[in-house]
Protein backbone atom coordinates (compact mmCIF):
# COMPACT_ATOMS: atom_id res chain seq x y z
CA UNK A 1 0.00 0.00 0.00
CA UNK A 2 1.55 3.76 -1.16
CA UNK A 3 0.81 6.63 1.63
CA UNK A 4 1.12 10.05 1.56
CA UNK A 5 3.31 10.98 4.13
CA UNK A 6 2.28 14.76 4.84
CA UNK A 7 -1.28 13.63 4.75
CA UNK A 8 -0.47 10.79 7.42
CA UNK A 9 1.57 13.08 9.47
CA UNK A 10 -1.15 15.57 9.65
CA UNK A 11 -3.39 13.53 11.51
CA UNK A 12 -4.34 14.56 15.11
CA UNK A 13 -1.42 13.79 17.72
CA UNK A 14 -2.04 11.22 19.97
CA UNK A 15 1.29 11.74 21.72
CA UNK A 16 1.66 15.28 23.10
CA UNK A 17 4.70 17.38 23.60
CA UNK A 18 5.78 18.95 26.66
CA UNK A 19 6.74 14.88 28.28
CA UNK A 20 10.16 14.80 29.60
CA UNK A 21 12.50 12.87 26.95
CA UNK A 22 15.99 14.89 26.50
CA UNK A 23 16.52 17.21 23.73
CA UNK A 24 18.04 15.55 20.57
CA UNK A 25 16.31 11.82 22.17
CA UNK A 26 14.53 9.71 19.18
CA UNK A 27 11.85 7.84 21.54
CA UNK A 28 9.40 10.52 21.31
CA UNK A 29 9.55 10.52 17.80
CA UNK A 30 8.93 7.11 17.74
CA UNK A 31 6.08 6.94 19.72
CA UNK A 32 4.41 10.14 17.61
CA UNK A 33 4.92 8.22 14.29
CA UNK A 34 3.82 4.77 16.22
CA UNK A 35 0.47 6.60 17.01
CA UNK A 36 -0.07 8.10 14.18
CA UNK A 37 0.22 4.45 12.47
CA UNK A 38 -3.22 3.63 14.45
CA UNK A 39 -6.09 4.66 11.74
CA UNK A 40 -8.10 7.47 13.40
CA UNK A 41 -11.19 4.97 14.31
CA UNK A 42 -9.47 2.75 16.43
CA UNK A 43 -8.45 3.29 19.95
CA UNK A 44 -5.19 1.57 21.40
CA UNK A 45 -4.05 0.35 24.59
CA UNK A 46 0.02 0.75 25.11
CA UNK A 47 2.01 -1.29 27.50
CA UNK A 48 5.38 0.68 27.94
CA UNK A 49 8.18 -0.91 29.86
CA UNK A 50 10.00 0.60 32.45
CA UNK A 51 13.22 3.24 31.11
CA UNK A 52 13.79 6.79 29.81
CA UNK A 53 10.11 6.50 27.78
CA UNK A 54 8.14 5.60 30.62
CA UNK A 55 9.83 7.76 33.37
CA UNK A 56 9.35 10.82 30.67
CA UNK A 57 6.34 9.99 29.17
CA UNK A 58 3.86 9.52 32.12
CA UNK A 59 4.13 10.89 35.58
CA UNK A 60 0.83 10.65 37.56
CA UNK A 61 -1.30 12.69 37.12
CA UNK A 62 0.45 14.54 33.88
CA UNK A 63 0.51 12.25 30.78
CA UNK A 64 1.44 12.38 27.13
CA UNK A 65 -0.27 9.29 25.76
CA UNK A 66 -3.79 9.90 24.52
CA UNK A 67 -4.44 6.26 24.66
CA UNK A 68 -4.94 3.68 27.53
CA UNK A 69 -1.83 3.40 28.93
CA UNK A 70 -0.30 0.84 31.14
CA UNK A 71 3.32 1.53 33.07
CA UNK A 72 4.29 -2.22 33.12
CA UNK A 73 7.23 -3.22 35.23
CA UNK A 74 10.89 -3.39 33.31
CA UNK A 75 10.60 -7.40 32.40
CA UNK A 76 6.54 -7.92 31.60
CA UNK A 77 5.54 -5.50 29.02
CA UNK A 78 4.89 -7.94 26.46
CA UNK A 79 2.94 -10.49 29.39
CA UNK A 80 0.88 -7.49 30.02
CA UNK A 81 -0.33 -6.85 26.44
CA UNK A 82 -0.77 -10.20 26.38
CA UNK A 83 -3.46 -10.09 29.31
CA UNK A 84 -5.44 -7.12 27.89
CA UNK A 85 -5.43 -8.85 24.42
CA UNK A 86 -6.44 -11.95 25.88
CA UNK A 87 -9.23 -9.90 27.84
CA UNK A 88 -10.40 -7.74 25.14
CA UNK A 89 -11.50 -10.75 23.21
CA UNK A 90 -13.56 -12.36 25.87
CA UNK A 91 -15.35 -9.56 26.44
CA UNK A 92 -16.07 -9.00 22.58
CA UNK A 93 -17.27 -12.48 22.31
CA UNK A 94 -19.31 -11.60 25.14
CA UNK A 95 -20.75 -8.74 23.04
CA UNK A 96 -19.72 -6.32 26.20
CA UNK A 97 -17.47 -4.70 24.14
CA UNK A 98 -18.18 -2.85 20.44
CA UNK A 99 -15.22 -0.44 20.02
CA UNK A 100 -12.29 -1.82 17.93
CA UNK A 101 -8.53 -1.75 19.69
CA UNK A 102 -4.88 -2.33 18.98
CA UNK A 103 -2.69 -3.64 21.41
CA UNK A 104 0.90 -1.95 21.70
CA UNK A 105 3.99 -2.46 23.53
CA UNK A 106 7.10 -0.70 23.73
CA UNK A 107 10.35 -1.10 25.69
CA UNK A 108 14.01 0.19 25.54
CA UNK A 109 16.48 -2.38 24.12
CA UNK A 110 17.01 -3.21 28.22
CA UNK A 111 13.36 -3.67 28.52
CA UNK A 112 12.96 -6.06 25.44
CA UNK A 113 17.04 -7.11 24.62
CA UNK A 114 17.55 -8.36 27.76
CA UNK A 115 14.61 -7.97 30.96
CA UNK A 116 11.83 -8.76 28.83
CA UNK A 117 12.54 -11.12 26.60
CA UNK A 118 11.20 -14.21 28.15
CA UNK A 119 7.92 -12.53 28.20
CA UNK A 120 8.63 -11.40 24.48
CA UNK A 121 8.69 -14.62 23.59
CA UNK A 122 6.37 -15.94 25.15
CA UNK A 123 3.78 -13.69 23.81
CA UNK A 124 5.23 -14.68 20.08
CA UNK A 125 4.93 -18.13 20.40
CA UNK A 126 1.46 -18.27 21.90
CA UNK A 127 0.34 -15.73 19.02
CA UNK A 128 -1.15 -12.90 20.85
CA UNK A 129 -2.19 -10.56 18.12
CA UNK A 130 0.10 -7.57 18.94
CA UNK A 131 2.49 -5.45 18.10
CA UNK A 132 5.86 -4.95 19.69
CA UNK A 133 7.95 -1.49 19.19
CA UNK A 134 11.28 -1.44 20.42
CA UNK A 135 13.14 2.07 21.05
CA UNK A 136 16.52 0.67 20.63
CA UNK A 137 18.97 2.96 21.99
CA UNK A 138 21.33 0.53 22.41
CA UNK A 139 22.35 0.49 26.16
CA UNK A 140 20.48 1.22 30.13
CA UNK A 141 20.03 4.98 29.59
CA UNK A 142 17.47 5.40 32.07
CA UNK A 143 19.62 4.30 34.95
CA UNK A 144 23.06 5.56 33.61
CA UNK A 145 24.30 4.20 30.73
CA UNK A 146 25.24 0.51 31.47
CA UNK A 147 25.87 -1.83 28.39
CA UNK A 148 22.91 -3.86 26.96
CA UNK A 149 22.88 -7.11 24.65
CA UNK A 150 21.91 -4.33 22.07
CA UNK A 151 24.90 -2.29 22.59
CA UNK A 152 27.63 -2.52 19.59
CA UNK A 153 31.00 -4.18 20.27
CA UNK A 154 34.01 -1.63 20.69
CA UNK A 155 31.45 0.92 21.98
CA UNK A 156 32.35 2.50 26.01
CA UNK A 157 29.45 2.22 28.57
CA UNK A 158 29.86 3.20 32.05
CA UNK A 159 30.13 -1.05 32.99
CA UNK A 160 32.61 -1.24 29.71
CA UNK A 161 34.62 1.48 29.64
CA UNK A 162 37.37 2.17 27.42
CA UNK A 163 40.91 2.28 29.40
CA UNK A 164 44.29 1.07 28.82
CA UNK A 165 43.30 -2.41 29.19
CA UNK A 166 39.35 -2.51 27.77
CA UNK A 167 38.61 -1.64 24.04
CA UNK A 168 35.31 -1.43 25.42
CA UNK A 169 32.58 -3.39 25.17
CA UNK A 170 33.42 -7.19 23.78
CA UNK A 171 30.64 -9.20 22.65
CA UNK A 172 28.85 -8.76 19.48
CA UNK A 173 25.34 -7.29 19.81
CA UNK A 174 22.89 -9.62 19.77
CA UNK A 175 20.75 -9.96 16.62
CA UNK A 176 16.75 -9.32 18.04
CA UNK A 177 15.71 -8.77 14.85
CA UNK A 178 16.71 -12.40 13.22
CA UNK A 179 15.49 -13.86 16.83
CA UNK A 180 11.71 -12.98 16.57
CA UNK A 181 11.83 -14.06 12.63
CA UNK A 182 13.20 -16.96 14.00
CA UNK A 183 9.80 -17.47 16.04
CA UNK A 184 8.20 -17.34 13.00
CA UNK A 185 6.23 -14.19 13.57
CA UNK A 186 3.79 -12.92 10.36
CA UNK A 187 5.91 -10.15 10.10
CA UNK A 188 9.06 -8.52 11.86
CA UNK A 189 10.63 -5.33 10.66
CA UNK A 190 14.31 -3.15 11.03
CA UNK A 191 13.95 0.97 10.96
CA UNK A 192 14.70 4.11 12.31
CA UNK A 193 12.86 7.15 12.29
CA UNK A 194 14.31 10.55 11.07
CA UNK A 195 15.69 10.32 7.27
CA UNK A 196 13.38 7.55 7.05
CA UNK A 197 10.72 8.11 8.14
CA UNK A 198 8.03 6.92 5.43
CA UNK A 199 10.11 3.79 6.03
CA UNK A 200 9.24 3.58 9.38
CA UNK A 201 5.16 4.82 8.55
CA UNK A 202 4.96 2.11 6.61
CA UNK A 203 6.51 -0.42 8.87
CA UNK A 204 4.74 0.54 11.76
CA UNK A 205 0.75 0.53 10.08
CA UNK A 206 1.65 -2.92 8.52
CA UNK A 207 2.71 -4.60 11.71
CA UNK A 208 -0.38 -3.32 13.74
CA UNK A 209 -2.46 -4.23 10.64
CA UNK A 210 -1.38 -7.73 10.04
CA UNK A 211 -2.57 -10.21 12.49
CA UNK A 212 -0.76 -12.11 14.73
CA UNK A 213 1.95 -11.09 17.06
CA UNK A 214 4.69 -8.45 15.09
CA UNK A 215 8.03 -6.66 15.93
CA UNK A 216 9.63 -3.27 14.76
CA UNK A 217 12.61 -2.73 16.04
CA UNK A 218 13.64 0.70 15.54
CA UNK A 219 17.31 2.32 16.02
CA UNK A 220 16.43 5.11 18.40
CA UNK A 221 19.98 7.64 19.24
CA UNK A 222 20.29 8.97 22.41
CA UNK A 223 22.27 12.12 23.13
CA UNK A 224 23.54 11.30 26.57
CA UNK A 225 24.13 7.83 25.93
CA UNK A 226 25.95 7.81 22.58
CA UNK A 227 27.61 11.57 23.07
CA UNK A 228 26.30 13.34 20.23
CA UNK A 229 25.03 17.05 19.89
CA UNK A 230 21.33 16.88 20.01
CA UNK A 231 20.92 18.70 16.78
CA UNK A 232 22.50 15.55 15.14
CA UNK A 233 19.70 12.60 15.74
CA UNK A 234 18.58 12.85 11.55
CA UNK A 235 22.16 12.69 10.82
CA UNK A 236 23.03 10.06 13.12
CA UNK A 237 20.04 7.70 12.04
CA UNK A 238 20.56 8.50 8.09
CA UNK A 239 24.13 7.23 8.47
CA UNK A 240 23.02 4.29 10.54
CA UNK A 241 21.42 3.43 7.25
CA UNK A 242 24.04 4.78 4.47
CA UNK A 243 26.67 2.91 6.28
CA UNK A 244 24.52 -0.55 6.32
CA UNK A 245 25.53 -0.69 10.43
CA UNK A 246 21.69 -0.59 10.93
CA UNK A 247 20.18 -2.13 7.45
CA UNK A 248 16.53 -1.31 7.25
CA UNK A 249 14.10 -4.41 5.92
CA UNK A 250 11.26 -6.58 6.64
CA UNK A 251 9.93 -9.97 6.99
CA UNK A 252 6.49 -10.85 5.60
CA UNK A 253 5.45 -14.55 6.53
CA UNK A 254 9.63 -15.64 6.29
CA UNK A 255 9.96 -13.50 3.08
CA UNK A 256 12.68 -10.72 2.96
CA UNK A 257 12.96 -7.67 1.78
CA UNK A 258 15.24 -4.75 2.16
CA UNK A 259 13.31 -1.40 2.20
CA UNK A 260 16.39 1.09 1.65
CA UNK A 261 19.89 0.18 -0.50
CA UNK A 262 22.14 3.27 -0.13
CA UNK A 263 22.78 5.15 -3.31
CA UNK A 264 26.25 5.10 -1.99
CA UNK A 265 27.48 2.69 1.24
CA UNK A 266 29.51 4.87 3.15
CA UNK A 267 32.37 3.67 5.07
CA UNK A 268 31.23 2.90 8.76
CA UNK A 269 33.75 5.22 10.86
CA UNK A 270 31.45 7.70 9.51
CA UNK A 271 28.53 6.83 11.71
CA UNK A 272 31.00 6.55 13.81
CA UNK A 273 32.67 9.40 14.38
CA UNK A 274 30.26 12.06 15.67
CA UNK A 275 29.81 9.60 18.79
CA UNK A 276 31.68 10.16 22.10
CA UNK A 277 31.17 6.40 22.56
CA UNK A 278 33.62 5.72 20.09
CA UNK A 279 36.02 8.35 20.46
CA UNK A 280 38.82 5.44 21.90
CA UNK A 281 38.71 3.73 18.72
CA UNK A 282 40.25 6.98 16.68
CA UNK A 283 43.16 7.02 18.69
CA UNK A 284 46.15 6.21 16.55
CA UNK A 285 46.93 2.48 16.90
CA UNK A 286 43.17 1.23 17.56
CA UNK A 287 42.89 1.38 13.25
CA UNK A 288 42.22 -2.34 13.48
CA UNK A 289 38.98 -1.66 15.62
CA UNK A 290 37.52 0.07 12.44
CA UNK A 291 38.64 -2.43 9.88
CA UNK A 292 37.32 -5.16 11.94
CA UNK A 293 33.53 -3.27 12.33
CA UNK A 294 34.03 -2.48 8.78
CA UNK A 295 34.70 -6.07 8.07
CA UNK A 296 31.77 -7.66 10.05
CA UNK A 297 28.71 -4.97 8.62
CA UNK A 298 30.02 -5.73 4.94
CA UNK A 299 29.33 -9.56 6.00
CA UNK A 300 26.23 -8.82 7.62
CA UNK A 301 25.37 -6.71 4.52
CA UNK A 302 25.98 -9.09 2.19
CA UNK A 303 23.89 -12.33 4.14
CA UNK A 304 20.94 -10.01 4.66
CA UNK A 305 21.15 -9.43 0.55
CA UNK A 306 21.68 -13.09 0.43
CA UNK A 307 18.36 -13.71 2.26
CA UNK A 308 16.54 -11.13 -0.23
CA UNK A 309 17.49 -13.13 -3.47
Amino acid sequence: MAYNLKQEMSKEERFDAGHRLCAGCGAGIVCRAMMRAVDPGDKAVISNATGCLEVSSFQYPYTAWHDSYIHSAFENASATISGVEAAYNALKRKGKVKENFKFLAIGGDGGTYDIGFQALSGALERGHDFTYFCYDNEAYMNTGTQRSSATPKYASATTTPFGAESVGKKQTQKDLTQIVVAHGSPYVAQTTMIGNMKDFYEKAHKAIYTEGPTFVNVLTPCPRGWQYRTDQLAEICKLAADTCIWPLYEVENGEYRVTYIPKKKLPVEDFLRPQGRFKHIFKPGNEWIIEAIQQDVDQQWEKLLDKCR
